[in-house]
């Protein structure tokens, strides 16, 4: 007696298990930035709101040293924008809270949205530079034309090596294809939906 041979499971099968990880993986992605910003504040322990007797002592210990930090900004070539920063050297004291400005403009015709992505160089630097707030941590919509001072605010931690006497902050602003094609329809309303029947 012959058995008949079972039948192949279903070419869909895997279908789940694809959606499944097509979420997860969307989700990470979106959770990156929360995620940098309780990295800064447990791991880095800096603070956003920082007392001003935590800095006076902060500022204190690390007076008898600066560090020069160079700015620098550009943009992909998909994005129609002027992004660079507004000063192109500071001279910090490590432990002070700083800012520095950035300027955008959108030199497109529609709205876009942007998102920019920071380097520190030299590289062993990045774990002494902390962003407390920085236009990089969320995604930036800048209309036809519009103008914008981004800031960003750092602080150098004192325990810098003391080989490192100058720090490059690099950002490079791309187009948000995803978030840029949400707003083509909420720019261009439909005159049909007001239109008297």
């Amino acid at each position: 007696m012959s058995q008949t041979p079972a039948p192949p499971p279903p070419r869909h099968a895997g279908l789940p298990r694809l959606i499944g990880v097509a979420v997860a993986v969307f989700l990470l992605t979106f959770s990156l930035v929360p995620l940098y910003r309780i990295a800064c504040e447990k791991v880095f322990g800096v603070r956003l709101e920082r007392g001003p007797g935590a800095q006076a002592s902060a500022g204190a210990a690390a007076a008898r040293r600066t560090v020069r930090v160079e700015f620098d900004g550009g943009v992909n070539s998909r994005l129609p924008w002027s992004f660079h920063p507004e000063q192109l050297t500071m001279e910090v004291v490590p432990g002070e809270l700083n800012e520095a400005l950035y300027f955008a403009r959108n030199d497109g015709g529609a709205a876009i949205v942007g998102s920019a992505v920071p380097s520190v160089a030299p590289a062993r630097a990045s774990g002494y530079f902390s962003k407390t707030e920085c236009f990089c941590f969320t995604a930036q919509t800048l209309q036809a034309g519009e103008k914008r001072d981004m800031p960003v605010r750092f602080i150098v931690d004192p325990d810098l090596p003391a080989d490192i006497r100058t720090i490059t902050l690099s950002y490079t602003f791309f187009k948000n294809d995803a978030l840029s094609e949400r707003l083509a329809p909420a720019s261009t309303p439909s005159r049909n939906a007001h239109a008297a029947p």
